[in-house]
């Protein structure tokens, strides 16, 4: 598919895939496997656009509602459609990256599925000599038992000894290792750039005694 640039993408009628389990962030890749009805005709039409679709985590107390339209975090990750497939059945399986951070304005409800006007989550910077003392602590778990030996250990080396931006690796980060999905979702939502780097560092940091075992990524591929 063509992908617009970020900043110039339209955040006035985003769909919206409501999940339990995920919390994307900006340019990691999730896979998606899309089967219900309401989310495969999302789908079909979001392929006609721009492809845009944002992740948004399920509060608790989702299971008595799902299948209605029970309440969301307040901020979501808007992502692209990097591939697609439509199956005979009609279903899809889908590839999609994470774009950018959004607070959700207005949610609608004149389609099946659930989509909404957004606007861009307001952020504080922070230039990369301030958080030279973070990446190179961050390159310092990865290179080291109990991470050094993963295999996504080695991307994540790679990436924070290139030219990618502290955040940006840290979004990556915080996408595969941190946890609980309520932390995920605290990473997500900080508009704080320097805040949200410390805090993945600072999960990293008290989560790595329990790293020795790596528990594999057990996100189910929902809807």
């Amino acid at each position: 598919m063509m992908h617009e640039p970020a900043d110039s993408l339209n955040l006035s009628a985003i769909a919206l895939f409501p999940l339990p389990n995920v919390v994307l962030f900006p340019r990691a890749v999730l896979p998606l496997h899309v089967f219900e009805f309401r989310y495969r005709l999302m789908t079909a039409e979001v392929l006609q656009g721009a492809g845009l679709i944002a992740m948004a985590l399920l509060k608790p107390g989702w299971e008595k509602q799902y299948h209605d339209r029970p309440a969301i975090e307040p901020v979501v990750c808007v992502g692209q459609i990097l591939r697609y497939e439509e199956l005979d059945d009609g279903k899809y399986n889908l590839l999609l990256q994470g774009v950018l951070r959004a607070t959700i304005d207005r949610e609608y409800a004149d389609r099946p599925y659930r989509y909404a006007s957004m606007n861009r989550l307001p952020e504080k910077s922070a230039p990369e000599s301030d958080l030279i003392r973070q990446r190179a602590r961050l390159l310092e778990l990865f290179s080291a038992p109990p991470l050094e030996g993963l295999p996504i250990s080695s991307q994540i080396r790679e990436l924070l000894a290139g030219p990618l931006a502290t955040p940006e690796v840290a979004d990556l980060i915080a996408f595969h290792f941190v946890e609980p999905l309520a932390t995920q979702q605290a990473v997500l939502s900080e508009g704080d750039v320097r805040a949200r780097v410390q805090l993945v560092l600072d999960v990293m940091e008290s989560q790595l005694p329990y790293r020795a075992i790596f528990r594999p990524d057990d996100r189910a591929q929902w809807n």
